[in-house]
């Protein structure tokens, strides 16, 4: 027998029983982005409800930098255990296709583990702006072309791979305005700096309810409960087009399938507690745990598509 069949068949052999005592030490969360933001609220507080669960601390460090590069290779490194884990958000897939070289397999490099959940993508606008729904928008940026602008938090951020998706679809030339955050962008729009901006609906929520936004559509399959009077882009005349801001939870690859199942099932049960499904719906994200094979399959599905996006458009950060 050879060393690496000898090797093969001590693996397949230990891997029932290390998954029985997993986790026998804690367990690390990369976060690949700053604190505060939403990743990281999540991870702190899935981290608290494993922690109980698994008898051991589950812990979340911050490994920020990169654009989330950094804390996501380190994970990709790292050894196939299912003691470091990443979590993964939006940027994680498509960000091997926006540098060159690309700094990780979003597929090849990295286990599924579990879906954590999803928030809505609404486009709103300045009141400013001339145009009361999608199609009003859509016929002035026609006749106007490059005069309406969009803004993002930078480079490859889904408002960003947004605004050149509804440029394709739609026919239109919107001019895109890349800020280095979130934050400053709202400050623009509701100053009416800029037009208009594809945001997460929980952070917009408010100025849309009281006036200060107009939301014209939704890039989900279904209307959001939360402003149910506002259509999707299907319904207001642009199909497929589906913007899905997302949060989950990867492992290395090469992570016994065995100890990816048992991290599935705890976080899933955490997942459904009241005390975590109440928090999800504070902030404004739909829990959404399913098997790895769904994750997988999801990541699959938004790697293809927006590599092509990114392609046709000759969308690169240096």
């Amino acid at each position: 027998m050879t060393v690496a069949a000898f090797t093969a068949t001590v693996s397949v052999l230990a891997a029932p029983a290390h998954a029985a005592s997993f986790p026998d030490r804690p367990v690390t969360l990369v976060v690949p982005y700053p604190a505060g933001g939403t990743p990281d609220i999540l991870a702190r507080v899935l981290s608290e409800h494993l922690s109980k669960r698994f008898g051991q601390t589950l812990v979340v460090e911050n490994r920020v930098g990169a654009s989330g590069n950094i804390g996501a290779q380190a994970v990709a490194r790292a050894e196939p255990t299912g003691y470091t884990l990443l979590m993964c958000a939006f940027g994680c897939a498509v960000a091997p296709s926006l540098y060159k070289p690309a700094p990780y397999d979003i597929v090849k490099d990295f286990a599924p583990v579990v879906m954590v959940g999803t928030v809505p993508s609404v486009l709103v606008v300045n009141p400013s702006v001339p145009a009361k729904t999608l199609k009003d928008l859509l016929a002035y940026a026609k006749t106007h072309p490059g005069k309406l602008n969009s803004a993002s938090s930078g480079i490859g951020t889904s408002a960003h791979l947004a605004t050149e998706l509804l440029n394709t679809k739609a026919g239109v030339q919107l001019t895109h305005i890349p800020y280095k955050g979130a934050g400053q962008v709202a400050a623009d729009l509701l100053g009416g700096q800029v037009d208009m901006y594809f945001d997460n609906l929980p952070a917009s929520l408010a100025s849309i309810r009281s006036g200060k936004l107009r939301a014209l559509a939704v890039a989900s399959e279904r209307r959001s409960p939360s402003i149910p009077d506002v259509p999707t882009f299907a319904e207001a005349g642009v199909p497929d087009f589906l913007i899905t801001p997302w949060f989950g939870v990867m492992a290395p690859a090469g992570t016994p399938k065995a100890v990816v199942q048992t991290l599935n099932e705890a976080f899933v049960a955490a997942l459904r507690t009241p005390a975590v499904s109440e928090r999800m719906q504070q902030l404004g994200v739909d829990v959404g745990p399913g098997t790895p094979e769904a994750l997988g399959a999801f990541i699959a599905g938004e790697d293809k598509k927006w590599k092509t996006i990114i392609q046709t458009n000759g969308i690169r950060v240096e």
